[in-house]
Order: structure tokens, then C-alpha cells, then sequence
């Protein structure tokens, strides 16, 4: 049964969180202009060009995406070029160059939402407007768009607290001693983060035990790279006591990963999202306590190519969300053949 305690402190990190994304939304990095579309695979005169716009260009993470959608382009007979913002809160970046495709002739367009909200209405009229809208790792606010591929992140989150307890627990914590678990996120804005919170904290809050507090004071990095290492050293600096952390997306996990190596805690478990250089130099030492969840987002992309394709020649999708699947990455799976084939495309 769900303990009274431990929901309402669930309740409050959930609204600090909500606060914490209410900040002012910063427009493109340092008001550097956004990318140019480039060409993910070999244009060929007269196929179908297919535009595909993703959440940060500079993360190890999206440039998979982006590998994915041209390896989609050889596979569907189609032309593919790339762009995105420079962080994961630009949503008016994002609109800008949804309008640079369409006027570049877009045929379809493939788009990972910055803004789940903001971003809802512009991909209604595309959808209405009968421009294949395909979507790739976040949802839309809406039921107006073809189709979405991605992670069940209600179920990734769950996942990823069962994992941080079992790792927990394998390290040498006991359900009497009393220890604090600490969270970072990108951007709040993200149906795909919230949703990650969610089944997080749900399952934290019926399984794990009584004395093992999560800290309700949630550090938000905006998806900048350095914002996460400031807020990872933050939070090991107010809270001496920690011993878990988790991570919603690929740049908050790098945060930690950073800092827990560059400090040597040893002690602190992470579980995090997406598989980085400096995750796995944390889940390959025999030091440290690491897992992550790894997605398929190079099958994410390169499937919404087809679905595209497939849009363009008159069929509609049967299901509107694909649920790509996650598998847990640690020190014991590493060598799995499963996770050896994902990790080729990460």
C-alpha cells in the first residue's frame, strides 16, 4: 500500500518541480543561429524529401537520432536532411525551423518536441494541413499527428527506480539505515521527462523502503550540459547523505556522471538515461555503481522515415504510438548480445 509519508513528499517534489520549470525560457544557445539543414544520407534527384528536426544538436544521444533517420533515407528510398535547436527548451527555435523545411519543400517532417505544449498547436496544423507529422521521442499535447515513436516512459521511470533500489542494496544499503536519493532533470517542459518522473516516483514511493528518503528539492539543468554538472555538484555539496541519484535524460546523466567521477564517490549509486562516454566509464569500473537505460532511438528515427514513406503513398498508420523499448545497461549486462547490438547504434 502506498505510505501517506512518502506520497505526499512524492506530491511536493512534483510541484517544486513544476515551479522550478516555470523560469523564463532561454531562446538558442548564446543566440547562436540555428543549424542549417544538412543532408543525412545521398540526395538523389526527384525522391521524397523528409525533414527531421531534433531536440540538441551537440548531444552525443540526438546525433543518434539523426543517424537513425539517414539510415532510414537509404532504407525508404528517400532524401533526409537534419537540423535542431542547441538545447532542449527551445521550442521557438524548433518553429522556425519546422517553417524553414516547409519552405525548403518538405515532403513529411519528423520532429522530437522541445515544448509538449507550446510546440502542440503548430503540430496540429501540420497534421491537418495533411503534411506527414511524424514523432520521435516526445509527444505532442495532442491526438492531431500521425504517429509517435518512442519510449513508454511511464514504465522506463518504474523501471529505473527498481533498478536504483536493487543497485542500492547490492552496494551494501540496508532498509534500516537512512539515506537520501537525489534527482536531476532536463527540461520540465517534456511530456517524455514528466512522464519519467512519474513512474519514477510511483514506483519509488511502493517499494522502496521507509528510511530511504527522496530529496523533494529536484535540480533542473534546462538541457544544458554545463547547467547539469553545476546542478550535480550542487546537490552533493547541500546533501551529504546521499547515496542514489537519478537521472531523467541523457545530458542530466552525464551531469552526474561527471561529477561522481571527478569526486571519486564511490558510495553514490546513479541510474540514469542513455549511454554516454562518461556513463560508461562509470558502468565498465569496478568502482562505481552505474546503470542506465538505454533506448533505441537510432529504430525511433529510422522507423518514422518509413512511416513517412508510408504516409506519402496513401497509408495511414493502424496505431498512433510505437513503444520502442528500453533495456537496462550495467556492469552485468554490458556483454548481453541484445545490448551489444543496441550499443552499436548509441
Amino acid at each position: 500500500m502506498l505510505k501517506i509519508a512518502k506520497a505526499a513528499a512524492v506530491l511536493t517534489a512534483l510541484v517544486m518541480l513544476a515551479s522550478c520549470g516555470a523560469k523564463p525560457e532561454p531562446a538558442n544557445d548564446d543566440n547562436k543561429p540555428l543549424p542549417e539543414f544538412t543532408a543525412l544520407n545521398d540526395t538523389v534527384s526527384g525522391r521524397k524529401n523528409v525533414y527531421i528536426i531534433i531536440k540538441n544538436v551537440d548531444s552525443s544521444y540526438w546525433k543518434t537520432v539523426l543517424d537513425g533517420a539517414g539510415a532510414g533515407g537509404d532504407e525508404f528510398d528517400c532524401n533526409v536532411f537534419g537540423s535542431g535547436t542547441y538545447n532542449e527548451t527551445d521550442w521557438q527555435g524548433q518553429q522556425e525551423l519546422i517553417d524553414k523545411a516547409i519552405d525548403a519543400g518538405a515532403d513529411g517532417i519528423i520532429l522530437a518536441p522541445d515544448d509538449s505544449v507550446k510546440l502542440a498547436k503548430t503540430v496540429e496544423e501540420l497534421y491537418t494541413s495533411d503534411m506527414p507529422i511524424v514523432l520521435v521521442d516526445t509527444t505532442a499535447n495532442t491526438d492531431k499527428y500521425d504517429i509517435c515513436y518512442m519510449t513508454d516512459n511511464l514504465m522506463a521511470g518504474q523501471q529505473a527506480a527498481e533498478e536504483l533500489i536493487r543497485q542500492l542494496h547490492e552496494s551494501g544499503s540496508t532498509d534500516s539505515d537512512k539515506l537520501k536519493v537525489g534527482m536531476q532533470v532536463g527540461a520540465t517542459t517534456s511530456q517524455t521527462i514528466n512522464e519519467r518522473i512519474a513512474g519514477f516516483s510511483r514506483y519509488w514511493s511502493e517499494n522502496a523502503p521507509e528510511n530511504w528518503e527522496m530529496i523533494q528539492d529536484i535540480k533542473c539543468n534546462e538541457g544544458d550540459i554545463n547547467k547539469a554538472v553545476q546542478c550535480a555538484e550542487e546537490l552533493f555539496d547541500e546533501y551529504s547523505d546521499i547515496k542514489g541519484v537519478f537521472a531523467t535524460n541523457n545530458g542530466s546523466t552525464v551531469g552526474f556522471a561527471k561529477v561522481i567521477a571527478e569526486r571519486q564517490l564511490k558510495d553514490v549509486a546513479v541510474v540514469g538515461f542513455d549511454y554516454s562516454d562518461e556513463m560508461a566509464a562509470l558502468i565498465k569500473s569496478e568502482d562505481f555503481t552505474a546503470s542506465t537505460m538505454l533506448q533505441r532511438q537510432f529504430d525511433m528515427s529510422r522507423l518514422g522515415v518509413g512511416s513517412v514513406m508510408s504516409i506519402i503513398g496513401g497509408e495511414k498508420p493502424e496505431v498512433q504510438f510505437i513503444d520502442t523499448g528500453v533495456v537496462v545497461v550495467n556492469r552485468s549486462t554490458l556483454n548481453d548480445p541484445e545490448v551489444v547490438e543496441m550499443l552499436e547504434h548509441s
